[in-house]
């Protein structure tokens, strides 16, 4: 039914492969993607570059549907053993984001072959800049992407998951991501005479424990966050105890109350635990993407088309991930969810952004069916 698709994808995936480009620059992928809509006479709607929405008047009408893809690359030099390699030096399509472009492609070629079978009206949004922020989702939807959408639904090709399987969470999926800086202004010296200081990198260290504190004992126990500092800024020689100290870390929550508290008891705890030792902290907390949490209704309408097409031993219910995602910036804002498709195994065996990392081909079929049916199945699920 769908092969001739698959093959397309395929052939799309491996193009899309050997010509990353980074997020907000790619221009010649979203060249590449209007002219295939245009040859299949899809309207495109007026979005800002890069990136491309295309839209599918349904049947029916009386709903729409969003599926959107993330088309950009990685800084990350390939290592990965394929025979089309990316030919664009130190960039590398190193998170699937070239198959979730092919899969929606033809996704949106089936749509228009086969019009009289689909009801709701349909908006294909193969989204910039899913890698950074400011993010590419955060900029449609402040475009209107999602005006007059009635749900949206993205997918992931996922190495952590066992290929085969299909699933999502019925709520939090994935985590926000926020970072902080903390600043530790002391008075230096030198190591010898420590009373005469106020030792930036001792009030660091408290500050690093105390920290844990907040995950430990503030934040509810049923609730999920981490917080972790990847970066410890400070001194010049063995001997001299520095002025500053800066702390560099990330926050990963899976709801808003606990993106809330973390922010809150980041700043308070830096700044008392300071005062405390005779110093003083500043804190600048850096707003990433929010936590992506699915909507129940939509959770379960996806995992029925997984059981109906594919048989219910294909459906895992995913535990959430501490990753992020800016899909969330949909699910904010309108009904929706987000799928994995498992890939893991032997061809895909590297973690995303990985220099080996490559996809697996051999999943394509299964999510272009997915996607085929989430859209064939919605006018008369949500009636």
């Amino acid at each position: 039914m769908i092969q001739q698709y698959v093959q397309e994808a395929i052939a799309d995936r491996r193009y899309f492969h050997q010509h990353p480009e980074l997020s907000g620059t790619e221009y010649e992928t979203t060249a590449y993607i209007a002219k295939r809509l245009q040859q299949l006479g899809i309207e495109r709607l007026p979005f800002k570059e890069p990136g491309v929405v295309g839209y599918i008047k349904g049947t029916k009408g009386s709903k729409t549907i969003a599926l959107r893809a993330d088309i950009d690359a990685l800084p990350v030099t390939e290592e990965a053993d394929v025979a089309f390699p990316s030919k664009n030096e130190g960039v590398m399509h190193a998170c699937g984001h070239d198959g979730h472009t092919a899969i929606l492609l033809a996704v949106a070629k089936w749509l228009v072959e086969h019009r009289e079978q689909v009801a709701p009206n349909v908006v294909l949004i193969f989204q910039s800049a899913e890698e950074i922020t400011p993010s590419g989702a955060d900029a449609l939807v402040r475009q209107g992407v999602l005006q007059n959408v009635d749900a949206i639904y993205g997918l992931h090709l996922w190495q952590g998951m066992e290929k085969g399987k299909i699933g999502l969470a019925h709520g939090p999926m994935m985590a926000s991501i926020d970072d902080f800086e903390i600043t530790i202004q002391g008075a230096g010296g030198h190591g010898s005479m420590p009373h005469e200081t106020v030792d930036p990198i001792y009030i660091a260290s408290h500050i690093i424990q105390g920290l844990q504190s907040i995950i430990s004992r503030k934040l509810d126990a049923v609730d999920s966050a981490v917080i972790s500092v990847g970066q410890i800024e400070a001194g010049t020689t063995y001997n001299i105890i520095p002025d500053r100290a800066k702390l560099i870390g990330t926050i990963r929550a899976l709801s808003p109350n606990a993106v809330a508290l973390a922010k809150r008891e980041i700043v308070q705890m830096s700044e008392r635990m300071a005062e405390a030792f005779g110093g003083t902290a500043s804190v600048e907390y850096i707003v990433g993407t929010p936590p992506l949490v699915n909507d129940v209704q939509c959770a379960r309408r996806v995992q029925r088309v997984i059981e109906r097409t594919f048989g219910a031993a294909h459906f895992e219910e995913v535990k959430p991930v501490m990753g992020g995602e800016d899909f969330a910036y949909y699910t904010e804002r309108a009904k929706g969810a987000f799928v994995f498709v498992g890939m893991g195994g032997e061809r895909s065996k590297y973690p995303h952004h990985h220099p080996k990392f490559t996809i697996d081909e051999e999943v394509i079929p299964n999510a272009i069916q997915f996607m085929i049916e989430l859209v064939q199945s919605y006018e008369e699920e949500t009636e």
